[in-house]
Order: C-alpha cells, then sequence, then structure tokens
C-alpha cells in the first residue's frame, strides 16, 4: 500500500503592536486632581470661618433663589438677623474710640474732631500736624519745619510751640479711655555732641512728650509705651534729612474686645501695634531707657 503522506500545516503569527493609546485619561485624572483640590480647599476655608459665620452661610443657602437673590452677598443682606437666629451678638460699628458720651466715636470721627480742633486752635501751627488712621488707630504725627523746631536741638525739652501742639491733642483726647503709644522719631544727621545717639535722643523725647502729656491730663496709667526708633522710620524716605522726619508720633489705639484681652492676660501678645526688632524703650514711670527683649 503507498504510504499516506501527512500534511504538516505551518501557521504563522505575525505578532504587532497594539493601537496607540489615546490621551484622554490625562484630562480626565487632571480633572479629578482639580476638583479634589477646590473640594479640599473648600473645607479648609469653611474650618476657618467662625460658627457665627457659618450659621449665616447655612441659613442663607437654606432659602436660596437664584432668581431672586442672584449676585447679592449673604454678608450684606440679612446677616444681622441671621445671626441673632443664632443667638449671636451683633457687633456695633463705632465702638473702638470711647465711653459713656463717645460710644459712638469711631476711628473717622476722631480723626476728623482731631483735624477741626488743630485747624481751629493752632491755625499758625498746624502745618507742623498730621493726622491719619494707621492700623485701625489714629496717629498724630507732630513734626518740625524747615527753621521751626519744636524741641531745642540735639535736646528734649519741649518748645512753647510744641506745648501748644500736645495741649490741644491732650483736651482732644483725654476724655476717652484708649490707651496711648508714644513714638520718637529724628533725621538721619548725627548728633554734633556726640555723647548720645539718635537712638537715646528719639527715646528721650518721646519720653517728653509723654511727661507733658500726663502734665496735660492724660491718666498716666493709659501711656501703653514709649519708645524711640531713632532714624530708621523716616515720615520722608526720599529725603533723610528732612527736617519733617523728626517727629513725636501719638497713636490712639483701638480699644481690644474682652476676650482678645483675656487672651493677652494668658501671655498671647495680640497688640497689633507691636513692632519687632531693636528697640529702645522708656519706662513710663521713670523715663530709664532700656533695651527691648522681644
Amino acid at each position: 500500500m503507498p504510504e499516506k503522506k501527512s500534511t504538516i500545516i505551518i501557521k504563522k503569527v505575525k505578532k504587532g503592536h497594539g493601537a496607540a493609546h489615546g490621551g484622554s485619561w490625562k484630562v480626565a485624572y487632571a480633572d479629578f486632581v482639580t476638583a479634589m483640590m477646590a473640594f479640599f480647599l473648600l473645607l479648609w476655608l469653611l474650618a476657618m470661618v467662625s460658627p457665627e459665620k457659618r450659621a449665616a452661610l447655612a441659613q442663607y443657602f437654606k432659602h436660596f433663589s437664584l432668581f431672586d437673590k442672584g449676585g447679592q452677598s449673604f454678608m450684606l443682606e440679612g446677616q444681622p438677623q441671621m445671626l441673632q437666629q443664632q443667638g449671636a451678638s451683633v457687633p456695633k460699628q463705632g465702638v473702638d474710640f470711647g465711653k459713656g458720651d463717645n460710644v459712638n466715636l469711631s476711628a473717622q470721627d476722631l480723626r476728623d474732631q482731631l483735624k477741626r480742633s488743630i485747624s481751629e486752635r493752632l491755625d499758625n501751627l498746624r502745618n507742623h500736624t498730621m493726622v491719619d488712621i494707621f492700623e485701625g488707630g489714629v496717629r498724630i504725627q507732630i513734626f518740625d519745619l524747615e527753621g521751626r523746631a519744636l524741641f531745642r536741638p540735639g535736646s528734649a525739652e519741649l518748645s512753647p510751640a510744641g506745648k501748644e501742639i500736645l495741649k490741644v491733642v491732650a483736651d482732644n483726647i483725654k476724655d476717652i479711655p484708649n490707651r496711648v503709644a508714644v513714638e520718637g522719631h529724628t533725621d538721619s544727621s548725627p548728633l554734633r555732641t556726640g555723647k548720645i545717639t539718635n537712638w537715646e535722643l528719639s527715646a528721650e523725647r518721646a519720653s517728653s512728650a509723654r511727661r507733658e502729656l500726663e502734665n496735660d491730663g492724660i491718666d498716666p496709667s493709659r501711656i501703653a509705651r514709649v519708645v524711640g526708633y531713632a532714624d530708621t522710620e523716616p515720615l520722608f524716605a526720599e529725603d533723610l534729612n528732612d527736617p519733617r522726619n523728626r517727629r513725636i508720633s501719638l497713636i490712639i489705639l483701638q480699644t481690644k474686645p474682652e476676650g482678645t484681652k483675656q487672651r493677652q492676660q494668658q501671655g498671647e501678645n495680640l497688640n497689633p501695634f507691636s513692632r519687632t526688632g531693636g528697640e529702645s524703650f522708656v519706662s513710663p514711670e521713670t523715663g530709664a531707657l532700656r533695651g527691648s527683649t522681644r
């Protein structure tokens, strides 16, 4: 019998790469990461908001209508009523300065009152002063002019003009309870005597202004600090020798809320007017110069 030949079938598999992957997954992943970042940012912002404001926010969106209140802020419309519903007290405006008859005296009111009084009573000396709102408080700058100094050269002795200006300021602030910071500044001109530097001179002049305020009726317990900055904080930085850089700054500090006072008694320094760095302080009681430990 003839021998049967077996048929051999060879299958050749052609190997090749699959279809190229698209980049659409990257777009989806980026959208997911962005959404998560926005979500956690929202959680962080909500955690930073006071409970009263969170309650007001929840109340606002509880009955929110896009057609009725679109584009309106819940902080401006109806917030006092919302806070009262939650049992929170609504802070009054303009209670930072004064008590009794001056309970509604705001920083702007005090600034305008000082400007008006200086203009009426110190017509020939009003160019020596500048009143502004500084970090929430009211600041009175009393500075020298060319040929018209408020202190004797190289001395902490006030001139009659300087005493007159401080008298007007004291008359306007002695009936409010706010504390007063007294700061002394000089220009960059070195002292000719060589015995003291601008640091000592600025501190001594600040202490001299403090004593004059107390003589004019300011309670010594209201003095918050007496400090000299020498020429480190010029009023006119473009000319460090400008006579107007030689000045006394009186800052009427805002009254702190009760909660802030309690935290400060626990050792927390929450004074918005506190400064860091090297400073020269003068003790309000003794007038002695001492270095800052802050």
